[in-house]
């Protein structure tokens, strides 16, 4: 297993965690593939995206197989959480505008990268930012939690967070969503009525998990303090100065990058459409 270092001379920090909020996060998965092919072919140095929208869940392939996806969609949005599918693995995930999404994109350029070191950056980097509860911050999977991994993050037995990974020509993305402000169960009740509306206790060849909404909770209320996104904002960049030896380049996407935001993101959504029979 290759241990990663990320201390690097040059990061680049893209911060989208106001200006997307009211985009659709289908946005957010084609500005991950983007940066996936740039940072991937060397055009762009090691990059950290934050990202924020407002209410959705973001459903995987398999949710869409739910026997009544259609019933349970219409149940979200009755609840005012709009659905989506992603281009990535895993299951259903809460977002709204308590919970940080932020993307770490990496390239096997100097060293592969197998699939547990990025996962194991991601949480190294978690405990950069909390240092107040980082040796109390485990990696293993929730059982009852929505979209479970083995690379959930948890205090005390309960996840606050998940990680995915996208990979896509030498490029690598780790993405995690942090529930940092408000009630962790309340989202965690959500997507347990979601499937229960879904499935209507049909048998299925695939096991959907049996949310139970106390073994997930939000850093605020792990931490029994006020925290919220725009404090974990400030941290991380503090972070990412500290790992850059060099420079921080703040810099948004230049031409190249836009015309193949733009094929990515209509590709997206026209693959969203199609799931969804929009």
């Amino acid at each position: 297993m290759t241990t990663l270092n990320l201390q690097r001379p040059v990061w680049r920090f893209i911060d989208q965690s106001v200006t997307n909020i009211s985009k659709s996060p289908l946005e957010s998965f084609a500005a991950d593939d983007t940066l996936c092919e740039a940072v991937g072919a060397g055009h762009s140095p090691w990059t950290i995206r934050t990202w924020v929208h407002n209410q959705s869940v973001v459903l995987g392939i398999q949710d869409h197989r739910l026997p009544f996806i259609n019933e349970a969609m219409q149940f979200l949005e009755t609840r005012e959480y709009t659905p989506i599918v992603r281009n990535s693995g895993g299951l259903a995930v809460v977002l709204d505008t308590g919970i940080l999404n932020i993307s770490l994109i990496m390239n096997e350029e100097e060293s592969r990268i197998d699939i547990d070191s990025g996962y194991d950056a991601m949480v190294a980097l978690i405990r950069l930012l909390f240092p107040e509860v980082a040796s109390r911050i485990e990696a293993y999977e929730i059982v009852g939690s929505y979209c479970p991994g083995s690379f959930d993050l948890s205090i005390d037995g309960k996840k606050f967070a998940g990680i995915s990974q996208r990979r896509m020509k030498k490029g690598i993305a780790v993405q995690i969503y942090i529930c940092i402000e408000g009630n962790g169960q309340e989202r965690a009740a959500l997507i347990r009525d979601f499937y229960e509306v879904g499935l209507r206790d049909v048998a299925t060849k695939f096991q959907y998990p049996v949310v139970t909404p106390h073994v997930m909770a939000s850093l605020e209320q792990l931490m029994d303090m006020p925290i919220t996104v725009t404090e974990v904002m400030y941290r991380l960049k503090q972070v990412v100065q500290e790992l850059s030896t060099e420079v921080v380049r703040y810099e948004p996407f230049h031409d190249e990058e836009n015309a193949r935001y733009l094929y990515y993101l209509t590709r997206i959504f026209e693959r969203n459409s199609k799931m969804l029979n929009i």
